[in-house]
This record gives C-alpha cells, sequence and structure tokens, in this order.
C-alpha cells in the first residue's frame, strides 16, 4: 500500500543530462580540509571523516557512477525547484558537499550567475555533471568552509550534511559566508531513513549473535533541526519532510547500492564484520516483513528540507508585543457573528 506523502521509485539508472558544461578549474584549499582529530572542541566525533572521503571517493571512481545517482538527482531537482520558487536572481551561490553536483545541473544560468561547488571527495569534482552555468570546484570539508564572510546570496547542499560531526558549526558556517539577505536551502537524511534495513539487522543479529551493533548511521531529529537553524542565526525558517521509497529485488542490492552512492556507513562505533549467516537471515527478515506484492523489498529515505534566510533591515519582521489589535480570543465568535449577520438579512 502506497505510504502517503510517499513518492515511490523503481531502482532505476538515469543518464546525466544537461548542456555544455563551462567550469574554470578544481581547487584544492589547503585551509578547508580537514585533518584528523580537526573538529571542534565542543562537537562529539561520531563520524570517521577521512573514512568517508575515502568511501566517495571509491564510489566516484566506479565505471558508471551515474547508475547509483537516482536518489541524488532526485532530490537536487526538488532543491533546485525551491530555488526557482523564490523570485530573484543569485550573482553567485555555493553548494556545499556537492558530490558530482546534482542540484546546479537542475539551474539556468538566469538564475545563478556562478556557482562555486565544495566537496571532501575530489574525485566526485573530478567527475562533475554537465551544466550550463560556470562552475568552480573547491575541495574542502563542509565542517570548514574556506570563504570570507558575506560572500554568497545563496547556499544550497543536498544530502551531505548528515556526514558532519559538528552540524551547528557547519550551520553556523554556511550563516557566516552567506550575505544579509542570502537564504540557505538545504535537504540531508531523516531519523527514519532506511528503517526497514535498520529493523532487519537488528532483528537477525540478535537472534544469531546475542546482540546488535548500530549498522545504519544516526541522523538528527526533525524537531532539532529548527532549533539548530535558529542557534546558527537564521530567520525566516521553514522545515518540512518528505519520503521516497525505492524498491529493489532484494537486501543485497539495496546494501550495493548505498556503497556505490558513497553512503556506507562510517561511524566510529560500527562493527567491522557481520558473519555470512547474520547477513542471509537479515535479508530473509526484510523479505518476509516488508516484501511487496511483486517480490520487491521497499527502502525508505526519509529528507528534511530546510529553508533559512540571514538577516537583513529590509526583511518582514513581527510586530511588537502588544501591538495586536484583535484578540485570539475573539476569533471564536466570527462563526457566531457571521451566522447572526446573515439571520438579519
Amino acid at each position: 500500500m502506497l505510504r502517503s506523502g510517499c513518492l515511490w521509485l523503481l531502482r532505476r539508472r538515469p543518464p546525466a543530462a544537461g548542456v555544455a558544461v563551462k567550469n574554470f578549474g578544481l581547487r584544492k584549499v589547503a585551509s578547508g580540509v580537514s585533518t584528523p582529530g580537526s573538529t571542534s572542541p565542543r562537537a562529539l566525533n561520531i563520524f570517521d571523516r577521512d573514512l568517508k572521503r575515502k568511501q566517495k571517493n571509491w564510489a566516484a571512481r566506479q565505471p558508471e557512477p551515474m547508475k547509483f545517482d537516482y536518489l541524488r538527482e532526485e532530490v537536487g531537482s526538488r532543491i533546485a525547484d525551491r530555488v526557482y520558487d523564490i523570485t530573484r536572481n543569485f550573482s553567485l551561490a555555493l553548494d556545499v558537499g556537492c558530490g558530482r553536483g546534482y542540484i546546479a545541473q537542475h539551474l539556468n544560468k538566469e538564475t545563478v550567475g556562478k556557482f562555486f561547488q565544495v566537496d571532501i571527495a575530489e574525485n566526485a569534482l573530478k567527475n562533475i555533471l554537465e551544466m550550463e552555468i560556470p562552475t568552480v570546484s573547491v575541495i574542502a570539508d563542509e565542517e570548514f568552509l574556506p570563504f570570507r564572510e558575506n560572500t554568497f546570496d545563496l547556499v544550497v547542499s543536498s544530502l551531505s550534511l548528515h556526514w558532519v560531526n559538528d552540524l551547528p558549526r557547519a550551520l553556523e558556517q554556511i550563516h557566516y559566508v552567506l550575505k544579509p539577505d542570502g537564504v540557505f536551502i538545504g535537504a540531508m537524511f531523516g531519523g527514519d531513513t532506511l528503517y526497514e534495513l535498520r529493523c532487519s539487522l537488528q532483528l537477525a543479529e540478535t537472534e544469531r549473535e546475542g546482540g546488535f551493533s548500530p549498522h545504519v548511521s544516526p541522523f538528527t531529529a526533525v524537531n532539532d533541526l529548527g532549533h539548530l537553524l535558529g542557534r546558527a542565526g537564521f530567520n525566516t525558517l521553514t522545515v518540512d519532510t518528505d519520503e521516497i521509497q525505492v524498491n529493489y529485488p532484494g537486501m543485497f542490492e539495496l546494501m550495493e547500492d548505498l556503497q556505490g552512492m558513497g553512503e556506507s556507513n562510517c561511524a566510529w562505533n560500527r562493527k567491522a564484520l557481520l558473519h555470512r549467516d547474520t547477513m542471509l537471515a537479515a535479508a530473509a527478515v526484510y523479505r518476509e516483513m516488508y516484501r511487496n506484492e511483486d517480490g520487491s523489498v521497499p527502502a525508505t529515505y526519509q529528507i528534511y528540507y530546510m529553508i533559512g534566510w540571514k538577516y537583513h533591515d529590509s526583511q518582514a519582521r513581527p510586530a511588537e508585543r502588544g501591538s495586536a489589535t484583535v484578540s485570539f480570543g475573539d476569533l471564536g465568535k466570527i462563526n457566531k457573528l457571521m451566522s447572526q449577520e446573515k439571520k438579519s438579512q
């Protein structure tokens, strides 16, 4: 049965599309690349960022990386739609954790004048998708953006920020590089992402090995996201959620695609090895609990979309406290007053 608010996708392999690329070159900025142990003292060191770089580089080196782009393509197009909803032109934009350029390829040069694309994986930037917007590729960590204050009119990010150790700092840096009245539009995985895979692995490992380890990385809760954006300095916030459900032949095909996306687990507390019989049991549990009528199995990707603006004097502001001329308590009387007015007529 179709979930409410979900988009069903078959496991598809879309080709890259676009027009002639105009790329101004690949730049490695030393100050923007993190070193081991260089996270903020206040941050939890949950993810092995060096391993994540290797995973993304490995995925980008595959003969046909576009085979695994279907999810990033979809989310990138939805972020581009949100950019088009804002009726203005952005002379300078930044994509944080761009991968192969999944957002920029859906935008045109009438909307964005020039695009800076930042990613931790150099192979992804070398294998960038074709687009009509002039671009500059920069190797840098999402947690250490090497740009000056008030530089960009627009910052976007798609399915990358869930791997940073210090999300509050990353959002603060995005706010820092935005110009006043600039906007940040982002998307990241939510807490219900891959719940089918998580449950199947936990049940199988508990039954076969007497306990379980985390095999799906932790995600941010949606009720925390608005607070983090506000704490970073953003205002006029919008946070909404969506679900994309993709059908796969089986659990192993899902795991193969996650590896091809560069989305393998890189948490420090991950278990290095799962026994063969545990994996087979997990696949059986997955199929038994979640299979579709056609024999395929679904995988749910929950996506959080967020929009936040950097303050500017020209922006609309709430009225001063106590300046209202109508009480909210009077709103309940509207129906009664309207019915009385109809009777009098």
